[in-house]
């Protein structure tokens, strides 16, 4: 029974969260699963993430430094495969967080590379 079934998104501009989050989840494995007018699903194993719009958001700004989600961490493979995805994310609408301390902002022995998209959603991005 572990493990995380499904994480669902609501966005503000689908248009914009299709393209940032449909690369970077594509480009570490993950598999279009399917879109409808209000949202999109990508599959890796069991888990998917969902993309979606809702009538029901209250506002239209993402504050990952409120209560509530910071961020999602995500395998990336070795070592070589996060330093590319790294040096591509910025041509996909993600910029480097704590680039000055790429890639050991989180400490000497944990390999990864954050990122933000430009509606301020955070992905962690960890080395095996």
């Amino acid at each position: 029974m572990a493990g995380l079934h499904h994480v669902e998104l609501w966005v503000a501009d689908l248009a914009a969260a299709r393209a940032e989050w449909g690369w970077l989840l594509e480009r570490l494995g993950w598999t279009f699963d399917g879109s409808w007018a209000e949202g999109s699903t990508w599959v890796a194993g069991e888990t998917y993430l969902t993309i979606t719009t809702s009538p029901n958001l209250r506002g239209d700004v993402h504050d990952r430094r409120t209560p509530g989600l910071n961020h999602l961490a995500f395998h990336g493979g070795a070592r070589g495969e996060v330093d590319a995805l790294m040096s591509e994310a910025a041509e996909h609408g993600w910029r480097p967080l704590y680039a000055d301390r790429y890639p050991h902002a989180g400490g000497p022995d944990h390999y990864a590379g954050w990122l933000e998209n430009s509606a301020g959603f955070k992905a962690e991005v960890v080395a095996r």
